[in-house]
């Protein structure tokens, strides 16, 4: 297993990371200790999971991957074995059993919400706390175009200035940001360097081969400013292992289970994603490892999130960290991205 520094830390992190967003819904703890295990044994150190998880989020299952993941800590007390990361919810619709809803980036959402995930993880400390989304309105999930509207948010200034309060209490040891923007990313490293607050050490946004919006402005920021991707839904929630393909929709499986998930189906990308799967089996690949084995490769990329419901499925998904793909493979995945640029960002 390789690993890599996590942004301008003194952590080393594991280029692949385990995904936790099935845990309690998809998943039992038993086949989440499971699913540990066999990280750990592979060589993972980097756990990452959030307090909205599971997903989709439901007031019924609220914290429950956070609390699995506590009872491992306690009953293995190895704490110390993993870079663990978590995040904190930012408004948004769908949660409102978070906090009453009504979320904010302030000193006492992302305090509650930090106590909370720490008895929840069993643990005095996070290694790395994430905003999970930005508190303003703009352009993630999905959306490319930015549609400015002039609202009430809490200034970047103090939410960093409670994380770095955070920081100095020792409750959690470096700061995140996910499904940011450029301008977010490069404001809040500007803030950390003009008032000595905690710089942000990665930034978590989706990327795969149907999603490779980052390149267009986060890359530069990325590899410049050392605030690396942690890549999420590296293979499209699937769609890129070829288990979709012609339509089908296997027992159990995320897109079959939860209609809400449409992001990587649109035709778009299913045409660009059997373009993908037939590319690797011409060349005698896993079609699941091509495509996380391109998303690691990538210098911007710090660590690779990978989800899995199956031990199966968790051990072809690890075994993509061996694969180096051929020029031929690379030439041809840029062939089908200048043909069909993002279908699904």
């Amino acid at each position: 297993m390789e690993f890599r520094q996590l942004g301008r830390t003194d952590l080393k992190v594991s280029s692949l990371c385990l995904g936790t967003m099935t845990w309690g819904e998809q998943n039992t703890e038993t086949e989440a200790f499971a699913q540990i295990e066999r990280a750990k044994a592979y060589g993972i150190n980097f756990l990452d999971t959030a307090e909205m998880y599971p997903v989709p989020p439901r007031a019924e299952t609220y914290g429950a991957t956070e609390t699995i993941i506590g009872n491992w800590f306690a009953k293995h007390r190895d704490r110390a074995d993993w870079v663990l990361a978590s995040k904190v919810a930012g408004p948004g619709n769908g949660i409102s059993h978070i906090r009453g809803g009504s979320l904010r980036h302030n000193r006492e959402h992302i305090t509650s919400a930090l106590d909370a995930s720490l008895k929840r993880l069993k643990t005095d400390w996070i290694d790395l706390y994430q905003l999970h989304w930005p508190e303003r309105s703009t352009n993630f999930f999905g959306q490319l175009g930015y549609q400015h509207k002039d609202e009430t948010f809490t200034p970047l200034q103090e939410t960093l200035e409670v994380l770095g309060e955070l920081v100095k209490a020792g409750k959690i040891r470096h700061v995140g940001l996910s499904n940011e923007t450029p301008w977010g990313t490069m404001k809040f490293l500007q803030l950390a360097e003009q008032l000595s607050l905690p710089r942000a050490a990665s930034i978590q946004n989706p990327y795969n081969l149907l999603n490779r919006s980052f390149e267009v402005g986060l890359s530069e920021v990325a590899i410049r400013e050392q605030c690396g991707l942690l890549a999420y839904s590296p293979m499209a929630f699937g769609m890129l292992s070829g288990k979709y393909e012609g339509g089908a929709r296997p027992t159990n499986a995320r897109i079959t289970l939860f209609s809400r998930f449409t992001r990587y189906t649109n035709p778009q990308a299913q045409a660009a994603c059997s373009r993908y799967v037939a590319l690797a089996r011409e060349h005698d690949l896993d079609p699941a490892q091509m495509a996380l084995a391109f998303v690691t490769a990538q210098p911007f990329v710090t660590s690779n999130i990978i989800g899995a419901t199956s031990l199966a499925q968790l051990d072809t998904n690890l075994r993509s960290s061996e694969l180096t793909l051929s020029q031929d493979v690379l030439d041809g995945i840029a062939a089908i991205h200048r043909d069909q640029p993002n279908p699904a960002p």
